[in-house]
């Protein structure tokens, strides 16, 4: 798809807005006022166009918009980003800083026809601006988190995963949203090499030709030789040999309370680890303001702030568009790679 010519340049990005009673509204109105976002990316952002003033409003900014219908962006553009206005939510039945059927139906309309948007080629990479998972399971009674959604969107049955992002480091993982007492026995060799194999591709995708990684212990110390568990030994360690007689630049396993450290003194561009929060806790102290959530396996980069809607400052123009800009660059880096590989290729 072109906009106007726009998407030649820079590539389109559907940007949808998230949970109406947080920061998601005045988030998206400070993207579409960027100036490096305008020079990276052209946004088709998608959802109501009175709860985004609402969120301007809450900036202080007056926003310059192209409208467009989804199904006449082509003639859309006149470089500028463009709304797709769905008229899906007053601002009257906001209620702010709560989670709410409303603010549900509202964000998963936008996600569902930013990812519809990106499957039929009309965009190159979807953004959001945070979701309330409680507030879309009213909405939607399926959803998991964003990979389930998606997966039922879009029929996808690939492997998808989650990644957290810092500007020196990645986070892949090997479990993600179970209970801790189930993580020992969800991990094996045959499912590491998997995240590994994963984390390799999605790493060259954002420009990183030779990736590193180094991959976390499960126990302390790593087991210290077995003395407080054998997964080191059975498990991960056969795993990076494995993954070393591939090819893959991996290191490990390494303690998890220093791993991130090394990754960092060390120049490594990603660490694996085995569960959600040994990485999610690192990542959100090293960056909280910064960190980007990617979704890796699909056809087109997907990525969000890794922040949630902060319901507690919600219309206060205080929400910090850190997090959001770097999710915006950096699925345009990577959907503007994967143009250039395809064009190569």
């Amino acid at each position: 798809m072109t906009v106007n010519g726009a998407a030649k340049a820079r590539p389109v990005i559907a940007l949808a807005m998230g949970d109406p009673a947080g920061i998601s509204p005045e988030l998206t109105a400070r993207l579409l006022a960027l100036d490096d976002v305008r020079a990276a990316a052209h946004l088709v952002a998608i959802g109501d166009r009175r709860i985004l003033e609402e969120g301007a409003k809450a900036a202080g900014l007056t926003l310059d918009l192209t409208p467009a219908a989804l199904d006449g962006l082509d003639q859309a553009g006149n470089g500028r980003h463009v709304f797709v206005d769905l008229n899906n939510l007053a601002p009257s039945d906001v209620k702010r800083g709560e989670a709410t059927l409303a603010g549900g139906t509202f964000a998963t309309q936008n996600f569902r026809e930013a990812l519809k948007l990106a499957h039929t080629g009309g965009a190159q990479a979807v953004c959001f601006t945070p979701f309330n998972k409680k507030a879309m399971r009213y909405a939607y009674p399926g959803y998991d988190d964003e990979i389930r959604f998606v997966a039922d969107v879009l029929g996808f049955t690939g492997k998808v995963r989650e990644f957290n992002v810092l500007e020196k480091v990645w986070n892949a993982r090997v479990t993600s949203h179970i209970p801790l007492s189930e993580v020992a026995s969800a991990i094996s060799i045959d499912g590491i090499l998997e995240e590994l194999e994963l984390a390799q591709a999605c790493l060259k995708r954002a420009g990183h030709d030779q990736p590193r990684i180094a991959v976390a212990g499960i126990n302390p110390h790593a087991g210290d030789g077995g003395s407080f568990g054998m997964e080191e030994i059975d498990i991960i360690e056969p795993a990076v040999a494995a993954a070393k007689s591939r090819g893959y630049n991996v290191e490990g396993p390494f303690p998890a309370d220093t791993v991130f450290l090394r990754a960092l003194k060390d120049g490594f561009h990603a660490v694996l680890t085995m569960y959600h929060d040994q990485g999610q806790i690192a990542m959100k102290l090293m960056g909280f303001d910064k960190g980007v959530t990617m979704m890796g396996g699909l056809p087109f980069p997907l990525c969000t702030p890794a922040h949630g809607t902060a319901y507690d400052i919600a219309g206060q123009g205080i929400a910090d568009v850190g997090a959001s800009r770097e999710a915006i660059l950096l699925a345009a880096r990577m959907a503007t790679r994967a143009a250039a590989l395809s064009a190569a290729a």
